[in-house]
């Protein structure tokens, strides 16, 4: 998932566009041990609707940097706009679902374009590293996909404003667990759902919370030890990934190792949220999403009681729900480090203290709210 930037008002992206699907099994298999499921027949268009299919100029074949596992790499793609749209759904498609790990799409302006032009020109081979984020500043979140997912449509009042002239920065998560060394080459793409309409916007507010999971009794090893293990993560990622981990712990407050963890965040603004999902990777048993949890005010908003990696559902809230300046948002994980002796791929790694990081191998605790303006 994106690289977060902290503020003391917790954390601001654009959209989740991605729901469970319901498709038959196919014949793939992904990097979980899963089976993947292949995208859904499309719905039908809506009134006012298209679909715009764009993908990656050409194959990609990962090349993980500094020893590991993960590369997250970036890709510009043009749905040539030549007049303002709105981006009301999108279904991710992944060519070879066997290392894709999520893909994450980002809105750039004109401006942000030539920036990311210059990125890709300076930087060997087709894309960029972008451990994160998508290494343009500002650039905005409006479409994103993990396993287990597909196009999911809101109220068709509501959209992503692309104006003319928009590009966008595919992010994709390759991990090569899975591959034995031979992960092979990628050439993903994305069936847009666009409009000429004029919608009402909407954002997407992230709901972090820490990852600190010991190794088990039965695991030891040098990684077994806390600040190797974050020194692991600053190595693989960069020290910003390093940095992370601590500013959780300054902005949650220090917490006790151990298998949950949690986070409360306030709510920056009036907003009315419509949908939740929640983001783990391969250690994860259960995520929550509370507001104002032990006040007469309190509703669960997300309870995913067994969270399964390759089943990373958007839930529409039945009834949206109104927040406000001085409400909460806490987001609860439980992690269990047991889980890495049934996973094979987990298997072939080194055990470790598990803190938040951008691998597959390593952790993560996110609410993700999509909202509009109240």
């Amino acid at each position: 998932m994106t690289r977060l930037a902290w503020t003391a008002a917790a954390l601001a992206a654009v959209v989740l566009l991605a729901s469970c699907g319901t498709a038959p099994p196919a014949e793939t298999t992904g990097h979980s041990g899963h089976v993947a499921r292949a995208a859904p027949v499309a719905a039908p268009l809506r009134d006012g609707e298209r679909f715009a299919s764009l993908k990656m100029a050409e194959p990609y074949t990962p090349s993980p940097p500094n020893g590991g596992t993960d590369d997250y790499r970036c890709f510009i793609i043009d749905p040539k706009l030549t007049s303002e749209a709105f981006l009301t759904g999108a279904q991710f498609e992944p060519q070879n679902s066997a290392i894709v790990h999520h893909a994450i799409f980002f809105r750039l302006s004109p401006e942000q374009a030539a920036a990311a032009r210059k990125l890709d020109a300076s930087t060997p081979g087709q894309g960029w590293t972008c451990f994160g984020d998508a290494g343009v500043e500002d650039a905005s979140w409006v479409a994103h996909w993990a396993p287990g997912t597909n196009e999911k449509l809101l109220d068709p009042k509501y959209g992503y404003a692309m104006p003319p002239g928009s590009q966008l920065v595919m992010q994709i998560h390759y991990n090569t667990l899975g591959a034995d060394g031979r992960p092979g080459a990628d050439q993903s793409g994305i069936r847009l759902r666009l409009t000429d309409k004029k919608l009402e916007p909407l954002a997407t507010e992230l709901f972090p919370a820490p990852v600190e999971l010991p190794c088990t009794p039965q695991e030891s090893g040098p990684l077994c030890d806390r600040a190797a293990a974050v020194e692991d993560v600053g190595r693989r990622f960069g020290e910003e990934s390093k940095a992370q981990v601590a500013q959780l712990a300054k902005f949650c407050g220090a917490p006790t190792p151990g298998p949950t963890q949690h986070c409360d965040l306030p709510v920056r603004g009036p907003a009315t949220v419509h949908a939740l999902a929640g983001h783990m990777h391969l250690l994860g048993r259960s995520i929550k999403v509370e507001l104002n949890p032990g006040t007469p005010k309190a509703q669960t908003l997300l309870d995913v009681p067994n969270y399964d990696f390759d089943d990373q559902a958007l839930r529409v809230l039945a009834k949206p729900v109104k927040v406000g300046k001085g409400d909460v948002m806490r987001v609860t994980c439980t992690h269990d480090a047991g889980l890495r002796a049934q996973v094979p791929q987990l298997g072939k790694l080194k055990p470790r203290y598990v803190v938040w990081g951008e691998g597959t191998s390593d952790e993560m605790c996110l609410g993700i709210a999509i909202m509009s303006a109240a």
